[in-house]
């Protein structure tokens, strides 16, 4: 197994600006969008992460077997898409993809009227697709399931312009990654489709795509590995090119954390400066963390408070469980690598106890790639070893060569 050796950080260079990729969740809806406008809709910017590449590749295959590896946006939005492009196919995936929940997906195209049956275990991938011969059928008005994956929900969302009638999603129980769905609903106001959300329930109606170009943001979610970075580097500061404060990705919004971290925030016309102010929480206050909103910020932040040592809560981690790995597993196993308990005091409640010192051991990324990056920052402390450092191709394929111009 691959491994990358990261030597201790004492200082960013001046003018050292990383390449952040483009937004892999605003690249993936662009390419659904894109296709189902009939190319009417450009793309500015797409994001070169490997599961993009993917969806894309399977887009536009002529396969009836279609396997979306072990990339969960690429699988859920593809099955809509099959859907409603009536095209027969079958989706499949990697083992650990065949162990992820598609049932509530299921469920709703099923209900809204499209032909969709499982071929190995109810509930999970493979899903076979057989083509409708009319659309006398198809329904206006659907619930699903809003607490395991807003990405069924972004799936239906996108698809429901192409449906003879204006489709109403009812969203049943807590609603996770809400600004996924404002995501969204923001990219299809940009194909001038005005959709709505509100109370639990989202209109959508029945009209063409406009002709629009998406231009993709610098991604969020990859941003905070650098900002960890800047606040266990004192004195530190760094210019991420191509972001935006005010950008619509859900992930921007973490932002408002990162005056507990001693990080401070200022656009300029080129991208956003992240800059050290040597403010230290104290260790002796508890502060309270809800990912539900940002779930792919929480390995990130979770390393940070255990390397600042703060008395930590977290909640909203549910959904880590249905990843490319069980996160909070895997980060309970490397988190005692550094001395560091993430302990479940309540049914999704989390704490941070014992005493942070750098891994003797190498960190294990159990084929996921968020796990990689969110120990990285951990070099600003000393000199520590990741394992399998191939996993960053998912989503930001030249992190590691991005990192070591600071060595």
């Amino acid at each position: 197994m691959s491994t990358i050796q990261l030597n201790k950080i004492t200082t960013i260079p001046f003018q050292y600006n990383p390449k952040l990729p483009s937004s892999k969740s605003m690249s993936n809806r662009a390419l659904i969008l894109h296709k189902l406008s009939n190319g009417r809709i450009t793309i500015t910017n797409l994001s070169e992460a490997n599961d993009t590449k993917l969806l894309w590749n399977l887009l536009n295959s002529a396969e009836t077997i279609l396997n979306a590896e072990d990339a969960g946006t690429t699988a859920r939005f593809l099955t809509a898409y099959c859907c409603v492009v009536n095209q027969n196919a079958t989706i499949t995936g990697t083992e650990r993809m065949k162990q992820r929940p598609i049932k509530p997906l299921v469920d709703a195209l099923s209900n809204i009227g499209f032909n969709i049956q499982y071929t190995e275990k109810e509930g999970f991938v493979p899903v076979q697709i057989s083509a409708l011969e009319d659309w006398k059928n198809i329904k206006n008005e659907v619930e699903i399931e809003a607490g395991i994956s807003s990405q069924f929900i972004s799936a239906l969302m996108m698809i429901a312009p192409i449906l003879p009638k204006a489709l109403t999603i009812n969203l049943k129980g807590n609603i996770v990654s809400e600004p996924y769905l404002e995501l969204t609903l923001k990219m299809l106001k940009q194909c001038k489709v005005e959709a709505k959300m509100s109370n639990k329930q989202i209109v959508i109606p029945s009209t063409p795509l406009a002709t629009t170009n998406f231009e993709i943001e610098a991604d969020w979610t990859n941003a905070f590995y650098w900002i960890a970075l800047v606040s266990l580097l004192p004195k530190s500061k760094i210019l991420l090119p191509h972001l935006k404060l005010n950008s619509i990705q859900g992930d921007a919004k973490a932002i408002k954390f990162l005056n507990l971290f001693g990080v401070e925030a200022e656009q300029f016309p080129n991208g956003v400066k992240f800059k050290s102010n040597g403010f230290n929480f104290p260790t002796n206050i508890e502060v309270d963390f809800n990912f539900s909103s940002y779930p792919d910020l929480a390995q990130t932040f979770i390393v940070l408070c255990a390397a600042k040592n703060l008395r930590a809560n977290f909640t909203g981690l549910s959904t880590l469980k249905i990843k490319e790995t069980n996160r909070v597993e895997a980060m309970q196993q490397e988190l005692k690598k550094c001395g560091v308990e993430l302990v479940e005091t309540k049914d999704d409640y989390y704490k941070l106890s014992g005493s942070f010192h750098l891994p003797a051991l190498p960190i294990s990324t159990y084929n996921d790639h968020r796990m990689a990056m969110s120990f990285a920052p951990l070099a600003a402390l000393g000199n520590i070893t990741i394992e399998n450092l191939e996993v960053v191709q998912k989503s930001y394929p030249d992190f590691w060569q991005q990192w070591q111009r600071l060595e």
